[in-house]
């Protein structure tokens, strides 16, 4: 059978129509669809020495001039075969050196998918693409009072930068925060710094939720008598006003002077009075001494 034989077209067959022919046939003859008929292998040998060499244009007009054979080869007069140098040559083996191979791949891929294996051997991996360059973790200890009024903070990063850092609302201890582009350098840009942030404790605020907790001093005279006394605060020192006649374990609410929220409101300052009784005060004690008026504050205690 001539090459326009194996492929059941006609001379003349234009390009499209030789395709067309042996994608036809290679889908009926592929070898993963008869590993079982070896008549199939051989007759999908065949069509795909057929298509390779009338796919090539030159080759195609070089045999339909009667230059070269099935296989390629040139036409030695008297009807001797060639015996070219490329394998294949006079032994009923198909040629595949020169296969038209970008060609061919079309076809297995619109035939077999890209999977591994079949006609051609498995597909190399793809490369992974580039990636972003790695993140870099810091932990950032900040003072309590900065915490509570978001202060901007001074951050050194690798290679010596140093930038100003702005908290955000809602700050506590262990809050990260992400800086874009701060990281190490890669391929396709850079990666992240990640900042956690370490909230120090303070020697007389206390955090209770989005509050700031406070014990007051007060002289004994400042609680019986009452008057304004200075508190602090993390926004700095206020005057409180105590009421006459103030107890141990009272407590005053100064609003807004807390951790600041999510919602960007803050929390309230708690003061709790703690009366401070002076020891050793033998003036103090004189007076008590003949001072009958306290009472019994623990009555309500049935005692």
């Amino acid at each position: 059978m001539d090459l326009y034989q194996r492929l059941g077209i006609q001379r003349g067959a234009s390009e499209a129509e030789i395709k067309k022919a042996y994608r036809s046939l290679a889908k009926q003859l592929h070898p993963d669809r008869n590993k079982d008929n070896p008549k199939a292998n051989e007759r999908f040998a065949a069509i795909t020495s057929a298509y390779d060499l009338l796919s090539d244009k030159d080759k195609r007009a070089r045999y339909d001039r009667g230059e070269i054979d099935e296989d390629g080869n040139p036409k030695m007069p008297f009807g001797f075969g060639g015996g070219g140098a490329r394998g294949g040559a006079g032994d009923g083996r198909p040629n595949f050196e020169d296969a038209a191979t970008a060609d061919l791949g079309d076809i297995f891929e619109g035939l077999f998918g890209r999977t591994g294996g079949g006609f051609g051997g498995p597909r190399r991996p793809q490369a992974a693409p580039p990636q972003k360059g790695a993140d870099i973790g810091y932990r950032l200890a900040v003072p309590f009072v900065d915490a509570a009024t978001l202060k901007d903070q001074r951050v050194t990063l690798s290679g010596a930068r140093t930038i100003n850092l702005k908290l955000p609302t809602g700050v506590e201890d262990g809050t990260k925060i992400r800086l874009a582009g701060q990281g190490e350098r890669g391929p396709v840009g850079a990666g992240d710094a990640i900042v956690t942030v370490s909230i120090a404790p303070h020697r007389f605020f206390k955090r209770d939720g989005d509050d700031i907790r406070l014990d007051l001093p007060l002289t004994l005279d400042e609680a019986v008598l009452g008057g304004k006394v200075c508190a602090p605060t993390v926004d700095g020192a206020v005057m409180l006003t105590v009421t006459p006649g103030a107890t141990s374990g009272k407590v005053m609410r100064l609003k807004g002077k807390g951790f600041t929220r999510r919602d960007g409101t803050r929390g309230d300052a708690l003061v709790t009075l703690m009366i401070d009784v002076p020891a050793d005060n033998a003036e103090l004690a004189q007076f008590l001494a003949g001072w009958k008026g306290g009472g019994n504050p623990r009555a309500g205690l049935g005692v």
